[in-house]
């Protein structure tokens, strides 16, 4: 007999953005195969009249609560409106900064939205998204020694939405389409510098992902062709070949989401692959 899903209110209360407390709430909720969360996100959340009016939604619809906020003074209206309305709640960031403090011997200078200073590693990264949207799918720079990394493979192997995420971390990212019959071109088998990596999957993933995209696709589209198993295993044998004959690292993008292959792509880089 299937388990029913479980639904749940998560609050999550952040004096800046909210990223940090989004990705901490969903990764430890994803560990909850039947149960699922109805989020209520609260970013910016900086004064007394904004904490009251979050804690009057929190008790009009209990559940968990999660917060960032660095004021001790907010941070302690929450812990106790939360204890009298009888709701568990808890400082993400609390644990990381006594931690951090006990090591470091100092304690924190408490600055609201402290990691999104309009440093120089933000302009990086701005640099980044503007020079990787600018060579989305195969268009090369005349110059391909600026690119930090370039990502190669057959359609549908999230070689966009990658480029995308490595940008937003400040790599400056490429990302080349492998089609039978078009050569690779011959300035990208030549460059030293960036690390070039083939991003494939099972035929049966390609095929699924593929599918999605045919629903929209215009009616000259030629649908048979493009989900065609055969057709998708002989590109994906194409690519694979291509790789090996350049020693090109390879990552399998089946069961990863976007993260997870960002990630391996990092790991190849401080590898100095």
């Amino acid at each position: 007999m299937t388990k029913p899903i479980n639904y749940f209110h998560l609050h999550m209360i952040s004096d800046a953005t909210g990223e940090t407390l989004i990705a901490a709430g969903r990764a430890a909720a994803a560990q909850y195969a039947h149960a699922r969360a109805i989020e209520h996100v609260y970013p910016l959340i900086r004064t007394e009249k904004q904490i009251k009016r979050v804690l009057e939604g929190i008790d009009a619809e209990p559940g968990i609560v999660l917060y960032t906020i660095v004021d001790q003074r907010l941070a302690a209206m929450i812990d106790d409106t939360c204890a009298a309305i009888g709701v568990p709640c808890v400082s993400v960031l609390e644990p990381v900064l006594t931690l951090f403090q006990s090591y470091l011997g100092a304690p924190a200078g408490r600055r609201v939205g402290a990691q999104h200073v309009l440093n120089a590693e933000y302009f990086q990264r701005i640099d980044a998204l503007n020079f990787t949207m600018e060579h989305d799918d195969g268009q090369l720079p005349p110059d391909i020694e600026e690119a930090d990394v370039i990502l190669i493979g057959i359609s549908r192997t999230s070689k966009t939405p990658t480029s995308i995420y490595l940008a937003n971390r400040g790599i400056k990212t490429i990302n080349v389409p492998i089609v039978i019959g078009v050569p690779i071109p011959d300035v990208l088998v030549k460059s030293e510098r960036p690390l070039i990596v083939g991003l494939v999957a099972s035929a049966e993933r390609i095929s699924q992902v593929r599918q999605h995209r045919v629903l929209g696709a215009a009616l000259s589209f030629d649908a048979d062709h493009y989900l065609d198993r055969a057709n998708i295993i002989e590109e994906l044998t194409y690519a694979r070949q291509i790789c090996h004959r350049h020693n090109w690292p390879m990552i399998d993008v089946s069961r990863r989401s976007i993260e997870e292959t960002a990630a391996a792509v990092l790991a190849l880089r401080s590898q100095g692959r």
